[in-house]
């Protein structure tokens, strides 16, 4: 079994980051409605809002997956896949179980769209061909966690919020400079930390965004431990994930050339913070099979797909801003 109190520990801990960033992304969006227009800034942001949700586009689930050349995986081809989804699912708590995909390529990609009720999970031929089943099953774990978290719409919501923190402030700067015949002859005063705030609040709201999405991961792979029972199963899936990407990288980019990305800039968290996180829990008992053994899983689905569908038709580096969650970015 897991141990309980690292599940509840992380779990407390994931709630309180993600209700301080919601926090902190409304009370920059109040703060800089009410530099514009006084005590009803907030008034202003929340029409703003409201404004924003109504005009925005809505992504099709089916627009991103034909994007990926995503093949819909039926009952026949993979049985064993269908019946861990099946498990998961039930586990996770979803009233319909999501649609499962194969992308052909080989980018190591898993990713969830969609919401609880038009969920779809897809992974790529470069996962089933490097992973093993139970490191699959962690892996589909991890996006099923992202469906019933409703993790789509959060990151959605932060973008929301990132988008109207930009809107305001480009309006400030527009009505300063409008004004700055007036701030050069002193008829009007300006706090300099006011101008500064309009400046960095899109930066601000940005980091802001991709630290909710580095929380929503680790609160993912939290629960893909649950439902599997199974923490080292997605830990050794991430080993690997890092260790093929890496390699590819280091084919493109010399090793006096390559410079680590900064984590407040990641959307997702450090690989060994993950996997540190994931071998905290103690290695548990199986609760039940899921699925019989690796190659009546992977053999079957690749020899029905990969005659017809070319392994270059999905672009490395491709994604889809704040509609997509998963291991795509791992």
């Amino acid at each position: 079994m897991l141990v309980p109190e690292i599940i509840q520990k992380y779990k407390r801990q994931n709630q309180l980051h993600t209700a301080a960033l919601f926090a902190s992304m409304l009370g920059l969006v109040t703060l800089l409605g009410y530099l514009l227009v006084g005590q009803f800034g907030l008034f202003v942001a929340m029409g703003l809002g409201v404004l924003l949700m109504i005009l925005a586009p809505k992504i099709s689930p089916q627009l991103v997956l034909r994007l990926y050349k995503a093949r819909l995986v039926n009952a026949y081809d993979a049985p064993n896949l269908h019946q861990i989804m099946q498990v998961l699912a039930e586990r996770a708590g979803l009233n319909k179980v999501p649609q499962l995909h194969y992308i052909p390529g080989d980018i190591m990609n898993a990713f969830a769209v969609g919401s609880s009720q038009n969920a779809h999970i897809a992974i790529s031929e470069g996962l089933l061909r490097t992973l093993n089943l139970r490191e699959i099953k962690g892996v589909l774990a991890h996006e099923m966690s992202h469906i019933s978290n409703n993790d789509m719409q959060v990151i959605g919501f932060a973008d929301l919020m990132s988008r109207l923190t930009n809107m305001l402030s480009t309006l400030g700067k527009i009505l300063l400079i409008i004004n700055l015949p007036l701030l050069l002859i002193g008829e009007v005063v300006v706090s300099w930390g006011a101008v500064l705030l309009l400046i960095l609040a899109p930066t601000i709201a940005g980091l802001l965004r991709l630290a909710l999405s580095r929380t929503r991961e680790f609160n993912a792979d939290l629960h893909a431990a649950t439902l599997t029972q199974d923490p080292m199963g997605l830990a050794s899936a991430l080993s690997k994930i890092e260790h093929y990407t890496g390699n590819f990288l280091q084919q493109i980019l010399r090793s006096g050339y390559r410079v680590s990305e900064p984590a407040f800039f990641r959307t997702h968290p450090k690989t060994s913070e993950r996997i540190a996180r994931l071998k905290e829990m103690k290695q548990p008992e199986v609760i039940e099979p899921l699925a019989a053994n690796q190659e009546d899983v992977v053999r079957v689905l690749l020899e029905r797909y990969l005659t017809s569908m070319t392994s270059d038709s999905i672009k490395p580096g491709f994604y889809w801003r704040g509609r997509m969650m998963g291991l795509r970015l791992l």
